[in-house]
């Protein structure tokens, strides 16, 4: 299960009624939702947050919180 699939998860969220309020198909949402190759576009995470009534910014922190600068950067 991708990290979007466990956000749907935990919030108890249906396939079929994203699918519904996004337009998202059932079968891409489940790519979405079950394959770790499967790239989530930015339209995509921001209609699921809307039809989740979440922040969208704030769903994008928690899939992608594992996500950090491979390096710091000095910048002088």
């Amino acid at each position: 299960m991708t990290e979007l699939g466990h956000y749907l998860s935990k919030k108890s969220a249906s396939k079929a009624e994203i699918s519904k309020k996004t337009g998202i198909s059932k079968s891409r949402i489940s790519e979405l939702t079950l394959n770790q190759s499967t790239q989530l576009r930015a339209w995509e995470l921001y209609l699921i947050a809307l039809a989740l009534d979440v922040d969208p910014g704030d769903m994008f922190k928690e899939i992608f919180k594992d996500i950090k600068l491979e390096s710091k950067i000095n910048l002088m």
